[in-house]
């Protein structure tokens, strides 16, 4: 796979530059699960001077051949290499280090992380994460999960009913979304809990699965009425009744 061989670059030149003081992989690749539709992606902490002066898309031409790179929302530099294959590049400086420290779980092991670390810096503040993010478990979290499914559901159902049809989809594949982390809950198949939709074809019931593609409420409250239900039995939890028969009469599931 070429992912390998941009991998093996990006290596190499972390090593090479000085200024580079510490550098991690993350992702598919890291945690050993990467194919051949899997981003390549870094964090790369340069000196403040080095990082300065830096000039991202130049950085990504010496791995391997771009086709674009761009600074996508969240300030993370995204290189489309051939294939197209997506390389994501965080440049940030020395000083973001103890940042990591606020990420819910490393998703990897730390020795499979580390590229470079040269202060001594980056491995304590990776080996303090949890390898996998904290699932929630008390009656209390999932209850909030469950209510925030609700939540996004009942904002579409309003927002279609004025007409705002596109901000319905966007608010419909949030409540998906939530719908996604309650069926993996009620499954016991959290092993892709940060990003709920991977994979979730192969671990989760098709019944789930064609509800999330169909994304109507209809078919995001009937799944997602069933799951909740699991979870409070198992959680004791009592049912917002009141609130269960509107969204019943609003979907046409009553």
């Amino acid at each position: 796979m070429i992912q390998h061989d941009l991998i093996s670059r990006v290596r190499e030149l972390c090593r090479a530059d000085q200024g580079v003081r510490a550098a991690l992989m993350y992702g598919s690749f890291a945690a050993g699960s990467g194919d051949e539709h899997s981003d390549i992606e870094f964090w790369l902490f340069f000196e403040p001077a080095a990082r300065a002066a830096l000039d991202p898309a130049a950085w990504c031409a010496r791995v391997g051949p771009v086709n674009l790179v761009l600074r996508n929302e969240f300030g993370t530099h995204v290189a489309f290499f051939p294939g197209p294959v997506r390389g994501e590049f965080h440049f940030a400086t020395t000083g973001d280090i103890d940042s990591v420290g606020d990420w819910p779980a490393r998703g990897a092991a730390v020795d499979a992380m580390v590229v470079v670390d040269r202060d001594g810096r980056l491995t304590p503040v990776l080996a303090a994460l949890p390898e996998e993010p904290d699932i929630p478990g008390s009656p209390e979290e999932i209850a909030d999960l469950c209510g925030r499914f609700a939540n996004w559901l009942v904002l579409a159902l309003h927002v279609t009913a004025r007409g705002e049809l596109l901000r319905a989809q966007d608010a419909l594949w949030h409540a998906a979304r939530h719908l996604l982390w309650m069926a993996r809950l009620a499954e016991d198949s959290t092993a892709h809990w940060l990003t709920p939709s991977r994979a979730a074809e192969d671990e989760l019931p098709a019944r789930t699965a064609a509800a999330v593609a169909e994304s109507s409420p209809a078919a995001l409250w009937r799944d997602g009425r069933d799951r909740w239900l699991t979870l409070l039995a198992r959680t004791g939890g009592r049912a917002p009744t009141a609130l269960f028969a509107e969204l019943d009469r609003l979907t046409g599931e009553g």
